[in-house]
């Protein structure tokens, strides 16, 4: 997966993990393996929010300097 994965791309593959994860038959090495593929595409996902927050209050600031 690359960064250049849209923020609901990764939603819809975590969601597509968890139903793996959801198999009763899923072996235990493979479920741990998709786990670890979910946590990584969540953190990037939570990075991508994080990132998006900081750029929308640098505007909000920007618009409020340039009111002043």
């Amino acid at each position: 997966m690359n960064k250049e994965t849209s923020f609901e791309d990764k939603l819809k593959i975590a969601k597509d993990i968890l139903e793996k994860l959801s198999d009763p038959s899923i072996a235990l090495k493979d479920a741990m393996k998709e786990y670890k593929k979910g946590v990584s595409i969540l953190n990037d996902a939570t990075k991508m929010i994080e990132d998006a927050k900081l750029e929308y209050e640098e505007l909000q600031i920007g618009i409020e300097n340039d009111e002043k």
